[in-house]
């Protein structure tokens, strides 16, 4: 097991692809797993007890914060910038800018908040404070804190008093206590 960019308090992986490194700011006890890509052409910060898992990409030229103890299941796709090709745009990266219709945007997660697998997040949206997506989501709106999702679409409410509750647990621990092993 390797640590192919030995960023301080960041663990990544022989498979781990990041592109635009000089753009992100990085926490403390984050795990970006093999296989997921990043392409930060604007600024990423990643907040700290982070988790990207397996085969997801971040992309699309746009700004993304993911906040403290947030966390992207396996395969999602994080994407911050996409043609429009409702006006005038057509064709794809290999012509001029100008022909295309790009619209990039921020894409915030806040604390607490989790993507479930094989979602997809589109551009300018905001993820609530401990909001739940559900696998197989596309997200294109915001969605508020402490909700469950799927799609857009509100299903239910997490618990936040005992996230809460739990959370003060995890703050009274010790740091080097309250990490999981990859950081010991």
């Amino acid at each position: 097991m390797t640590d192919k960019y030995a960023i301080p308090h960041v663990k990544t992986f022989e498979y781990t692809k990041i592109i635009g490194l000089e753009n992100i700011e990085f926490g403390k006890n984050i795990i970006i797993d093999d296989f997921v890509l990043i392409y930060a052409k604007e600024r990423i910060c990643i907040g700290n007890y982070v988790h990207i898992a397996s085969f997801t990409s971040i992309s699309g030229g746009g700004e993304l914060v993911m906040e403290d103890l947030s966390a992207i299941s396996s395969g999602c796709r994080i994407i911050t910038g996409t043609d429009d090709f409702k006006e005038f745009g057509f064709g794809n990266s290999t012509i001029l800018n100008e022909f295309r219709n790009i619209q990039t945007g921020k894409i915030n997660i806040g604390k607490f908040a989790i993507i479930g697998g094989n979602s997809v997040i589109l551009p300018d949206v905001t993820i609530g404070e401990g909001a739940a997506v559900g696998a197989g989501s596309v997200v294109t709106k915001d969605l508020e804190p402490w909700g469950i999702y799927v799609g857009n679409k509100k299903v239910g409410e997490r618990n936040k008093e005992e996230v809460f509750k739990n959370y003060e647990k995890f703050l009274a621990t010790m740091e080097e206590e309250r990490v999981g092993s990859l950081f010991r």
